[in-house]
């Protein structure tokens, strides 16, 4: 709709004010109100979980913060892909997980826990590891600008998560926390997600259509090798098939609302939100289908792994 209807995502029109608002400078409030979303999804539970699972969840986020950002480089370099085009790719990459692996993940019958304790740390670690990964692969070719970066994803990421938690806990403390509201609360983000993607396609209409196939390649291949090499990594680090596929989902699924708000509001470059856009709607589409696909074949030797490690123990 975006790409047909750009003048509906460029200026946006808000009950009770009588003037349009650009919408680009609205996209760290969209960001903010997708994270506090995710946040109130979360509780305080879901970070102790790592003393649970903590091979789990360091091998998730070692493979979270190494296979992604690598890709993306590879692929921008692969694809001789313009500057600002391949600082969107690695962008990508240097994010974290976002909201739409927990929901895949449970569509796919993997271990949902390990997934939102996955998607937590990667989130509050971000505020560090993203600029600094970003600095290393991208700042030879282009201005990275670390500690606006870092600032920004505290200001709209990380706050708004912790806000999120605490209104959580607030809401069950005061018996008003049910699943109703959680589910309200997951649209809501998915709609902030998809109007920060429209609103970046809106802008960057032209480049889109004489960018969108080779683009649609880069975002392909990052996805989708990204589940392979998600997979594959923590099945040779020992983790049993349910865990590998809720790892493949959650390296393969990166949150691209985050990366397309970094993009437009701290390295000022639509451009480069191209690319966060179009991977967070391709990835829904794959993950759909990876979901299906792994709901349809379930697990085969997880239970005979359980029963060979409960004897040797």
């Amino acid at each position: 709709m975006a790409l047909l209807y750009p003048r509906w995502f460029i200026d946006l029109w808000i009950p009770g004010f009588d003037r349009p608002f650009e919408a680009m400078k609205q996209v760290p409030w969209l960001i903010a109100l997708a994270m506090f979303g995710m946040g109130a999804t979360l509780t305080v539970e879901d970070f102790l979980r790592i003393f649970k699972m903590p091979k789990g969840v360091i091998v998730g986020f070692v493979l979270q913060f190494s296979v992604m950002p690598l890709l993306g480089w590879s692929i921008a370099h692969g694809l001789m892909l313009d500057p600002q085009i391949a600082t969107g790719v690695l962008l990508v990459g240097c994010c974290p997980g976002g909201v739409a692996s927990n929901v895949v993940t449970y569509l796919a019958r993997g271990n949902v826990a390990l997934s939102v304790t996955m998607t937590a740390c990667t989130t509050l670690a971000a505020p560090l590891v993203t600029p600094s990964l970003m600095y290393l692969l991208a700042g030879q070719n282009v201005p990275v600008p670390f500690w606006g970066m870092t600032r920004s994803i505290l200001y709209t990421v990380v706050t708004p998560v912790v806000g999120g938690i605490l209104f959580n806990q607030l809401i069950e403390r005061i018996k008003l926390r049910s699943k109703e509201l959680e589910g309200v609360l997951a649209v809501i983000s998915i709609c902030a997600i998809c109007l920060i993607c429209a609103i970046i396609a809106a802008n960057s209409q032209e480049s889109i259509r004489s960018l969108g196939a080779i683009l649609l390649i880069a975002v392909l291949l990052h996805n989708l090798i990204g589940y392979l090499l998600g997979y594959c990594g923590a099945r040779l680090a020992g983790l049993h098939e349910t865990e590998a596929r809720t790892v493949a989902i959650e390296v393969g699924l990166q949150n691209g609302g985050m990366a397309a708000n970094l993009a437009a509001s701290v390295l000022k470059s639509a451009p480069a939100a191209i690319a966060p856009a179009i991977f967070a709607a391709v990835m829904s589409i794959t993950g759909s289908i990876l979901a299906t696909w792994w709901r349809q074949h379930p697990p085969k030797t997880d239970s005979v792994l359980a029963a060979t490690d409960a004897d040797s123990e």
